[in-house]
């Protein structure tokens, strides 16, 4: 096995991403995850752009221990300079120049000649090596460089003193097969190429980024550089975890590995989105909210009987819990009642089935169906319970200059009672009325409103979810009168909490294995 190392340029080229500019304080707090995590180089940024960049290198060095702290440098001395005083406190650093030496760029960008280009990038690796031991050089667009040429540069920059060469895919130009060949030919070409780490910088303009980085591994790379969650200039560079978990799950085709705490990927992800502003798309491998969920039934079932047939990573490898067998349309009766028994839910085979069909039913009018309406569905199919109290009459008067009140009367095996009660609103007056009649304050645990029709005169529909003594029940009420559906609501609630004791039982046991 050979051992890659892990490049980390998040908070240099990963911050070039728009919209991702980090403080020196953010980027501190992403390389304390990135040690964590255990990359070998944590490439702080580019002390000559700007002051911020500068001091965010500098705090790094100062902060960091563990890693290689790089920074990066054009081949002038100004740029060597701020990059090699920002660097200064560090114990371990590595000073980070490039070049362009592609056809394009020498003629319409540098407008400088092969010799001049060559004898830039030697002078440059040699003024840096007064700095640091450790230099690395890339010729900047190396994937769209004369092979002939790129070979010339690196043979004499590693001659100069560079311990990495870093063959960048700039623009993300590349093909898998082509850029593996081109590091073929460098293993074969370079004369003195044994005295320097191969290193890639792939970008994803075509999406290949990872792709290009991990065939350069199989043709020799011992470096790649990469960034978090794969941000970075334009479309992004090779992600970090892609390529990490692509040597871990495939070990035997790539023989390499790195000393990456994969169980740490999760935690860096989820902190540089937040301090970039940059959102992970749900698909996105590895690390997407969606990389370790299951909708289909036929996924479901398979997983839930083996993981491994439809899964090639444990989520607990990247820091995750368990997997997610997400219940939608698609899901089948065993992902169904494998999450009903998670919930603490057991139902007889005829209930099940009835409550499979109402599942499925649900399902079809909306993409999630989350774990409240499954206890809503569930809890209908439980042995009924006797309807002990019922709402007779309700009246609440509220309004800017006065203080809300609730009068309610409900009935009661054949008897009347009436009460009243203030509150902050005449729904929370209703609710303390129902409790002074009932004689049980239960906790509000969830209140939600929404029209079942159209139009002024539209049907409103309440549902509640309390909680008393350990069990945690809901309820539903409806009325073209919002407060009078509030009260039909809360009081289905209550129902369910004093009526049958098998119910009761259930929502007892139920709270017992999910407290």
């Amino acid at each position: 096995m050979r051992r890659i190392v892990i490049f980390d340029t998040t908070l240099r080229d990963g911050e070039q991403c728009p919209g991702a500019s980090l403080t020196p304080q953010e980027k501190l707090e992403i390389a304390r995850q990135l040690v964590r995590l255990g990359v070998d180089v944590i490439e702080g940024g580019f002390p000559i752009a700007s002051p911020g960049d500068a001091q965010a290198v500098k705090m790094i060095a100062q902060t960091i221990k563990g890693p290689t702290i790089a920074a990066l440098a054009r081949s002038l001395p100004a740029d060597i300079d701020a990059a090699a005083a920002a660097l200064a406190p560090a114990k371990k650093k590595r000073l980070h120049v490039f070049l362009a030496t592609s056809p394009i760029h020498r003629k319409y960008k540098l407008r400088k000649a092969e010799e001049e280009i060559l004898r830039q990038a030697v002078w440059a690796v040699g003024y840096a090596k007064k700095h640091s031991k450790d230099v690395e050089f890339s010729p900047e667009d190396a994937s769209r460089t004369e092979p002939e040429f790129l070979h010339k540069v690196l043979e004499a920059v590693i001659k100069a003193g560079a311990t990495t060469v870093n063959i960048p895919d700039t623009v993300g130009y590349a093909i898998p097969e082509q850029f593996g060949a081109l590091i073929q030919g460098i293993v074969e070409r370079v004369p003195n190429i044994e005295r320097a780490v191969i290193s890639v910088h792939c970008h994803n303009d075509l999406g290949l980024a990872v792709s290009n980085s991990l065939a350069a591994i199989k043709h020799g790379a011992g470096q790649v550089e990469c960034t978090v969650n794969g941000i970075g200039e334009r479309a992004g560079n090779a992600s970090l975890e892609e390529i990490v978990m692509s040597l871990k799950v495939r070990p035997e085709y790539y023989r390499a590995t790195t000393g990456v705490d994969t169980r740490q990927i999760v935690k860096a992800s989820r902190l540089v989105s937040t301090l970039t502003g940059i959102v992970v798309q749900p698909n996105k491998a590895i690390v997407g909210d969606n990389a370790f969920r299951h909708e289909s039934g036929i996924h479901q079932d398979g997983v839930l009987k083996h993981r491994l047939t439809y899964e090639i990573m444990r989520p607990q490898d990247i820091g995750l819990g368990e997997s997610k067998l997400v219940l939608g349309k698609l899901s089948g009766r065993h992902a169904f009642a494998r999450r009903l028994s998670g919930l603490g839910m057991k139902l007889s085979k005829p209930a099940l089935d009835r409550a499979f069909a109402r599942f499925k039913a649900l399902a079809d009018k909306k993409k999630h169906v989350f774990d409240e309406d499954l206890v809503a569905i569930v809890e209908d199919e439980l042995p009924p319970e006797q309807e002990v109290y019922k709402l007779a009459y309700v009246h609440t008067a509220s309004g800017s200059e006065t203080v809300p009140t609730a009068t309610i009367r409900l009935s009661k095996e054949g008897k009347e009672l009436q009460d009243a009660a203030c509150g902050d609103g005449p729904v929370d007056a209703c609710y303390k009325t129902i409790d002074r009649l009932t004689g049980l304050s239960p906790e509000l645990v969830d209140y939600g409103l929404h029209a079942v029709t159209k139009g002024k005169d539209a049907v409103g529909e309440v549902t509640v979810r309390l909680r008393y003594q350990g069990a945690e029940v809901s309820g539903r009420g409806a009325s073209t009168d919002v407060i009078e559906a509030s009260a039909r609501a809360y009081l289905n609630a209550v129902n369910k909490l004093i009526s049958a004791p098998t119910r009761r039982a259930y929502l007892q046991r139920r709270q017992a294995l999910h407290p």
